[in-house]
C-alpha cells in the first residue's frame, strides 16, 4: 500500500509513472504529450522496457533520474509505493497481454491507473481487475478511450441524453483503416507484429484493436448497451491468424439496432472514425478526421452544422474545448482530455472532496464492456454470424 501523506497539495502536479512506451513506441509519446497538455502531471519514473539497456536509454532520453528507471514493472510498484515522493498514477502503454498484470501490481500498491485498450486478452481476466478495484476503491482507473474525449463527442452526447434526437432507433459506427493491407508483421514491424500475435493481443485483431473504440463511441453517444450481437471476422491476408476485418449488427437494449464496420485492409482509409445516430425526431453524424464539426438534422429540415466553439455549441463541448473555434483540435487533446479529465478526480481525491458530477472519463466499466464485445464477435463468427448475447 502507497505511503500515507506522500502526495503534493491538490493543486501540485501530480507523479506519473509509464510501463512500456520506449524507445521506437509510438503511442508512449502519444500518452506523454497528452498528460503534460494541459500541465496537471509530470513523468517522474518509468519502465519503458523489459530489456534493462533499452530501458535506461529510453529513461535517459526522457530525463528520469537514474534510481526511477526500471525494467521491472513489478518492482517499480514495489518501490515507487513506498518513496514518499514515489508516482500517484501509472500509463500503462504495453501490448495487450501485459494490460491486466501491470494495472493489478499499481493498483495493489495504491497507485491510480491509465490503461490504454483493449483491457488484456479475456473477458475473465477483465472481470478480475474490476473485482479488485471493487475492492480498492482507493483507486482510480481510467481507460484511454480518446475518441470519447473529442469536445464534440462530447455535444454528441448531451444532446441525445437532452432528448434532441427523441427515442434512438438506429446507430452506425465504423473505423476504417489501410495499414495491415499486405502482412506487415511479417517484416519485422513492431507494431503490426504484435497486433498480429493472439498471444499479445488476444482473440480478436482488428476488433480488439480498433473495433473498440467503435463500439465505445456508439455506446458513449447514444448511452445504449449492446444487448446482442451477430458478426463476421475475416482474415483477408494470406496468413494471418488474427481477423483484419470487422463486420456486425447490433440489438442495443430498449429495441434500437445498429451497425459497425472496421477494417485495416481498406486501401484509401487512414483513421476514419465515423459515428451516425438517428432517432424519432432528428440524426447526429460525426467524423474523426474532420472532428471539430457535427450535423444535426432534425427531421423534415434543412442538415445545421455544429462547430466547436460555435453556435448551439454546448457546455459539455466547452468544457473540453482549449482554443477558439477555427483552430483544429483533435487526436492529441482528446486524448489529454482523458487525462484531464481524470487529474481533477485524483485532485479531488487529495483534497478529500467530491468529484464535480460534469467530470467524465471511461473506466473499468468501459474496459470490461470491450472485452465482453471482443468475446461475443469472436463467438459469434466462428458460429457462422449467429446472434450472441453480450
Amino acid at each position: 500500500m502507497a505511503i500515507e501523506g506522500r502526495s503534493d497539495k491538490a493543486t501540485g502536479r501530480i507523479r506519473l509513472g509509464m510501463v512500456g512506451g520506449g524507445q521506437g513506441a509510438f503511442i508512449g509519446a502519444v500518452h506523454r504529450l497528452a498528460a503534460r497538455m494541459d500541465d496537471h502531471y509530470e513523468l517522474v519514473a518509468g519502465a519503458l522496457s523489459a530489456d534493462p539497456a533499452k530501458a535506461k536509454a529510453s529513461g535517459e532520453d526522457l530525463g528520469l533520474a537514474a534510481d526511477r528507471i526500471y525494467s521491472d514493472f513489478a518492482a517499480m510498484a514495489r518501490t515507487e509505493a513506498r518513496r514518499r515522493d514515489g508516482i500517484e498514477a501509472v500509463s500503462i502503454v504495453t501490448p495487450n497481454h501485459l494490460h491486466v498484470p501491470v494495472a493489478k501490481a499499481f493498483i495493489e500498491a495504491g497507485i491510480h491507473v491509465f490503461c490504454d485498450k483493449p483491457l488484456g486478452v479475456s473477458l475473465k481476466e477483465a472481470n478480475s481487475l474490476a473485482a479488485l478495484l471493487a475492492r480498492r476503491k482507493d483507486v482510480i482507473f481510467a481507460f484511454t478511450h480518446n475518441y470519447s474525449g473529442y469536445p464534440m463527442v462530447r455535444q454528441a452526447k448531451a444532446m441525445v441524453a437532452a432528448g434532441e434526437l427523441g427515442s434512438i432507433r438506429v446507430v452506425q459506427a465504423e473505423y476504417p483503416q489501410d495499414w495491415l493491407t499486405t502482412a506487415l508483421e511479417k517484416t519485422g514491424q513492431k507494431q503490426a507484429a504484435w497486433r498480429a500475435d493472439p498471444k499479445r493481443a488476444g482473440a480478436g485483431g482488428c476488433v480488439g484493436d480498433i473495433g473498440t473504440h467503435a463500439h465505445q463511441l456508439a455506446c458513449f453517444v447514444s448511452g445504449l448497451a449492446v444487448e446482442e450481437l451477430s458478426a463476421e471476422l475475416t482474415s483477408f491476408v494470406k496468413g494471418r491468424v488474427l481477423d483484419d476485418n470487422v463486420q456486425v449488427m447490433l440489438r442495443f437494449k430498449g429495441g434500437a439496432r445498429g451497425g459497425l464496420w472496421a477494417s485495416q485492409v481498406a486501401p484509401g482509409n487512414e483513421n476514419g472514425v465515423k459515428l451516425r445516430v438517428y432517432g424519432e425526431k432528428a440524426g447526429l453524424e460525426w467524423k474523426q478526421e474532420d472532428p471539430n464539426y457535427l450535423w444535426y438534422t432534425p427531421y423534415g429540415e434543412p442538415k445545421r452544422l455544429i462547430t466547436r466553439g460555435g453556435a448551439g455549441s454546448t457546455a459539455a463541448a466547452g468544457r473540453v474545448t482549449r482554443v477558439p473555434p477555427g483552430h483544429p483540435e483533435g487526436y492529441l487533446e482528446g486524448f489529454a482530455n482523458i487525462y484531464s479529465e481524470a487529474a481533477r478526480a485524483i485532485k479531488a481525491r487529495r483534497a478529500g472532496q467530491k468529484l464535480d458530477k460534469d467530470v467524465q472519463f471511461p473506466g473499468i466499466a468501459d474496459a470490461v464492456a470491450g472485452m465482453a464485445f471482443i468475446e461475443a464477435c469472436v463467438k459469434s463468427s466462428a458460429r457462422n454470424g449467429k446472434w450472441t448475447k453480450v
